[in-house]
């Protein structure tokens, strides 16, 4: 039995907007979708919850117009409801146990420049099991896709091709979880899947015999070699899916902001471990969430 897509609502415009691409999500892998919305008793309720309804009524009277608007929305889509009274991170977790993936909402910041990655959802990202997408608020199915011809109706976008999956690769550490994750998401959408692996050159590598020069052009087909390499076993695996490899001498972080303007998707890694400080996200990530120009997701991976 396939898993369910999970999405986290509370009302806000960016959550749903989450639970709108979670519904197309799961329509595309042709499974379920779970609402989740966390509620904790207070002594003095949010200026949301009107006066005469008790908080738990008015949790449930959310979650149900959010499930009534998916469901007009989505057709054929079977949609789960789940109220729960917790704190928000401990039901998203939960939730993102028993799913396929798990979509949140972020706000944005200066209208289409990145997200606002606030505590609850960082803390979610940087300890899901599974992957987790951060949706901005207004993205919807016309961001995924490439614009529509003039004339063009409402209707119709859906039959427009999508925009690209763009991947964020390390060849150094390659990671199952992430290349899996992005070739499938490109494989579902009918896309092609860009891939973009940064490096950068040092001044001059250690030899046997004492400091080498490095040559620029041999330590880009270095690179590109290696990009070709790590990707071949996948390529065979998914020969449906166009890949384009583009292989950059700079940041990885900068990079791949620049490269998401007209994506689909932005696919990057979380690496699983415990710091002192708790879980760890990773700078790539980190600037990825907060600056990216599209919807992104984060793989865990060992």
């Amino acid at each position: 039995m396939l898993r369910p897509v999970a999405a986290g609502i509370d009302g806000s415009p960016e959550s749903l907007a989450a639970a709108h691409w979670a519904a197309r999500e799961a329509l595309r892998r042709g499974t379920a979708l779970t609402l989740v919305h966390a509620w904790q008793w207070h002594p003095r309720p949010a200026l949301s919850v009107p006066a005469d309804m008790t908080q738990r009524a008015w949790a449930e009277d959310l979650l149900t117009g959010v499930s009534d608007g998916l469901r007009a929305a989505h057709p054929g889509l079977r949609v789960l409801d789940r109220s729960v009274e917790d704190a928000p991170v401990t039901a998203l977790l939960a939730a993102a146990d028993e799913a396929a993936l798990l979509v949140l909402g972020s706000r944005g910041l200066s209208g289409l420049t990145g997200y606002l990655l606030g505590s609850i959802s960082q803390r979610v990202v940087a300890r899901s099991p599974v992957p987790v997408v951060l949706v901005r608020a207004g993205v919807g199915t016309c961001d995924e896709h490439f614009p529509a011809p003039d004339g063009i109706s409402p209707d119709e976008i859906p039959q427009v091709p999508y925009r690209d999956v763009l991947l964020g690769l390390d060849t150094d550490r390659p990671c199952e979880e992430l290349i899996a994750f992005a070739f499938d998401a490109a494989r579902l959408r009918g896309a092609a899947l860009r891939v973009l692996h940064a490096f950068s050159v040092p001044p001059s590598f250690a030899a046997a015999d004492g400091l080498v020069p490095v040559s620029g052009p041999e330590l880009l087909a270095e690179h590109e070699n290696a990009v070709v390499a790590t990707l071949r076993p996948w390529c065979e695996k998914f020969p449906e899916v166009p890949v384009a490899e583009t292989v950059v001498n700079g940041r990885a972080a900068g990079e791949l902001i620049r490269a998401s303007a007209g994506a689909a998707l932005i696919v990057v890694g979380r690496r699983e471990r415990e710091t002192r400080f708790g879980t760890y996200l990773g700078p790539v990530a980190h600037a990825v969430l907060h600056h990216a120009k599209c919807s992104v997701a984060v793989v865990p991976h060992a």
